[in-house]
């Protein structure tokens, strides 16, 4: 791989993740070895599980999506990334993460300023980097389906989805378009390259997209912005879509164009794993690249996913350094040596 550049600050190119979920937090921490200017931008529509409870009892923004971003930027002692991580299993507590209430008692100290907690979070774990959320708004994801019925909710969809037994057609916020924290627009604007994904199509991805001027900075900047599909589709959301699905998507929610690069994963899947995942009505993406190519939009095939346990997964050392090839390649074209070398 070309070496990277690291700029004059020798702190590595300025770099924006967009999304939320597990897909987010895994690429954080392959990222975080290669730069020092690292922002996650995340979605805060989330009202499952531990995060939904905190939300409703405390009324405080989902910590959920923003734990896991912090853990993977966090630079602390094993001992204390096993306790940030540690689920209770008994009494009222059951299922509720360590790392959830720790950030809630944070938020509780710092006047209900979730945008403080965070920080104050941040400081704590000296992390690599910033996670900020998207919003402060208090938001709710709504979805319509392609026979008409709606449901409020993100945690409600996947059960809306699979009784329905159609497509998402679309989703929004309630309340529509709420104001984007500055902090995170700022962040677009300045950014080397901007990356969106990968995760949740519908419930992590897009609702960033949503917030008002977010897209519009992405379609503005002149960073270098890439979309980094999903390895399989996902039960409840995407069963069935292509990666041409996928993008369509996006670009409906947001603008045309947004970004033209996709990365997607060439690795081999192995045939029991892939049998297991279609037990749930689940895949490996398929890529129609003529119709990627059709929404103008190329696709680059790397090996970047693992198994694990059984499941698929990005790797996050593997997607990093291909993020970073495609970044080095890109300062390479911009410098007048030499054409864009997408494969």
């Amino acid at each position: 791989m070309d070496t990277i550049y690291r700029g004059p600050s020798g702190k590595g190119p300025r770099i924006v993740a967009i999304g939320g979920g597990t897909g987010l937090s895994t690429m954080l921490r392959g990222l975080k070895k290669y730069t020092n200017n690292l922002t996650a931008v995340v979605t805060v529509a989330d009202d499952g599980g531990g995060s939904g409870v905190l939300r409703q009892e405390l009324g405080m923004l989902p910590p959920g999506d923003i734990r896991n971003c912090l853990e993977a930027l966090a630079n602390v002692e094993p001992l204390m990334g096993e306790l940030l991580h540690y689920r209770f299993t008994e009494g009222s507590l059951k299922g509720q993460s360590f790392g959830n209430l720790f950030l809630a008692a944070l938020n509780g100290i710092s006047g209900g300023s979730f945008e403080e907690a965070v920080s104050r979070m941040s400081q704590v774990l000296a992390i690599t980097g910033r996670v900020l959320p998207v919003t402060t708004a208090n938001v709710q994801l709504e979805a319509e389906l392609e026979n008409g019925a709606r449901v409020v909710g993100e945690s409600k969809i996947f059960y809306c989805k699979k009784r329905e037994e159609c497509r998402v057609r679309r989703v929004r916020l309630v309340p529509e378009r709420p104001a984007a924290l500055s902090e995170a627009l700022e962040a677009i604007r300045q950014a080397d390259m901007l990356l969106l994904g990968p995760g949740s199509l519908y419930t992590s991805l897009i609702p960033n997209l949503l917030v008002e001027g977010i897209a519009q900075a992405i379609l503005d900047s002149d960073a270098l912005k890439i979309y980094i599909a999903n390895v399989m589709t996902q039960e409840g959301e995407t069963e069935g879509y292509t990666n041409s699905d996928h993008i369509r998507a996006i670009f409906q929610h947001s603008a045309e164009g947004l970004f033209s690069l996709c990365l997607v994963n060439s690795a081999t899947i192995p045939p029991e794993v892939v049998a297991r995942y279609a037990q749930e009505g689940a895949e490996p993406l398929r890529f129609d690249r003529n119709a990627c190519a059709a929404l103008g939009v190329e696709l680059i095939s790397r090996p970047v996913s693992t198994v694990k346990h059984g499941f698929v997964r990005h790797d996050p050392e593997l997607l990093a350094a291909a993020l970073l090839e495609l970044h080095a390649q890109r300062r390479v074209r911009i410098a007048g040596l030499g054409r864009y070398r997408s494969e």
